[in-house]
């Protein structure tokens, strides 16, 4: 196993689009692991603790369009379409403050406010907490907003959006430890990551959680050839997470379900009457996120997405090894 180093450089960065033009800022082989050290902010570094809305204004008119910085492509030697990239999250700190951020025209309730809300927290040295509204206190669970291969085709796509490559799937559950299964459509796969949360709830419904970024990020990529997944799948320690994106929560709701209820025969050894039927005993769905920027400067509207919680602790020991090996065909 090899450690590459990837630092946040105009070089390496791009703002909120995944670039089919940029170079690889590394190549590496499977089981290699990327530290990315010292992260940025959102519009190119910008924005800073304790910065106004009305200083948050100008930054974004100097950076007009999509805020996220974007760090890649990582290139995985051997990757091509039919297989899938483990993107496995080995160490996760942020720096020692966050912001939440809402203004009129996004989030859920995108029409019930008229004034725009900013709040800057400083994080705990341990980064375990952070202080709020009086005295509450959030527990901080760092983990990546983003984590993408590029779709096909030779257009750079928003980072706003989600979909089959990973994008924007901000599901909090991808902390330190969990995996991201990515399936490749590119020759290499090309992976890019960025937008670093401290804490968020499921649905984002303000748009934002707590956002911040990292001062010390490690992934390990793995390559598992002839991986017959077709959209990004999650896994903890006690789950299995599938998702389903629409641009309607009963749309995606119906798309995560579909997928898992694919998925589970293929991997579980189940029929899908089976999964289906286990998915209304054992499964619980969730809104990812509730994103909505029609109000916003950003002409791109994200879809919803919801995910299914698939709890390992269902199955007896040789299934969950058999869905292990399913999904990591070459570790056999």
């Amino acid at each position: 196993m090899e450690i590459h180093t990837v630092e946040s450089t105009p070089v390496t960065v791009r703002s909120g689009v995944l670039d089919p033009g940029a170079p690889a800022v590394a190549k590496i082989e499977s089981g290699d692991v990327v530290s990315y050290p010292d992260t940025w902010t959102n519009w190119n570094n910008e924005l800073a603790f304790g910065m106004s809305f009305e200083e948050l204004v100008d930054v974004r008119r100097r950076n007009p369009g999509n805020p996220f910085p974007l760090l890649g492509p990582v290139e995985v030697a051997g990757a091509e379409p039919g297989d899938v990239i483990e993107c496995r999250f080995t160490a996760l700190r942020t720096r020692d403050w966050g912001c939440n951020a809402s203004h009129p025209g996004s989030g859920a309730l995108r029409d019930d406010f008229t004034e725009p809300y900013m709040h800057y927290f400083r994080f705990d040295e341990e980064r375990r907490t952070a202080t709020y509204a009086q005295g509450s206190t959030i527990p901080l669970a760092p983990f990546l907003g983003i984590t993408a291969v590029e779709p096909a085709g030779d257009e750079p796509v928003s980072a706003l959006l989600a979909g089959p490559y990973g994008g924007n799937l901000v599901l909090r559950e991808l902390t330190v430890g969990s995996s991201l299964f990515l399936p490749v459509a590119k020759p290499g796969g090309r992976v890019w990551i960025g937008d670093v949360h401290a804490a968020q709830g499921d649905g984002m419904v303000d748009q934002t959680g707590i956002k911040s970024a990292a001062e010390d990020l490690r992934i390990r990529y793995d390559l598992h050839k002839s991986v017959a997944l077709d959209a990004p799948l999650a896994e903890t320690e006690t789950h299995w997470i599938g998702f389903g994106f629409a641009d309607n929560l009963d749309d995606a709701l119906l798309a995560c379900l579909r997928g898992l209820v694919a998925w589970l025969p293929a991997a579980a050894g189940i029929t899908a009457a089976e999964a289906y039927a286990l998915c209304g005993m054992a499964v619980s769905f969730r809104i990812t996120q509730y994103a909505d920027q029609r109000g916003s400067s950003y002409s791109a509207l994200p879809p919803k997405t919801v995910h299914g919680m698939v709890p390992k602790d269902v199955f007896p020991p040789e299934v969950r090894e058999r869905i292990g090996a399913w999904l990591r065909p070459s570790a056999r």
